[in-house]
């Protein structure tokens, strides 16, 4: 790799825009036990970007004082277990939108959830 990016950062990350993007940090440390890289502020220390790790992926997360938002939102996550990161986020506070389930023809169960700002999460264990 070169030095065209940070090290241990994917090449692709979402950028989720927020109006208030601490619950949605609060709602990804918990739920997926995500891990602030970094994080800048404004001088009224309000969030203007941070960036946090969840396994090996990393979500930009930026928001309140901006005319940018994000649209409808859906980002798809594989972690160890789903059922078990789909009840840390109904407990978490998320709104219910498919609890996890193996369909025919499908080897992953999946599960999907709505954040605080409204982003839509789809969880899935092979």
């Amino acid at each position: 790799m070169g030095d065209w990016k940070p090290a241990s950062y994917p090449s692709l990350s979402p950028y989720l825009i927020c109006r208030s993007p601490e619950p949605v940090m609060a709602f990804l440390t918990a739920v997926f036990e995500a891990t602030v890289l970094r994080r800048y502020d404004r001088p009224d220390g309000s969030l203007m970007h941070a960036e946090l790790r969840i396994d090996d992926s990393v979500v930009m997360i930026g928001g309140g004082a901006t005319d940018y938002l994000s649209a409808e939102v859906h980002i798809h996550v594989y972690v160890p277990d789903a059922q078990a990161v789909y009840d840390r986020a109904i407990t978490s506070g998320a709104e219910a939108v498919q609890a996890p389930v193996r369909k025919a023809a499908d080897d992953d169960l999946r599960g999907g959830f709505r954040d605080p700002a409204g982003n839509l999460w789809w969880i899935a264990t092979q």
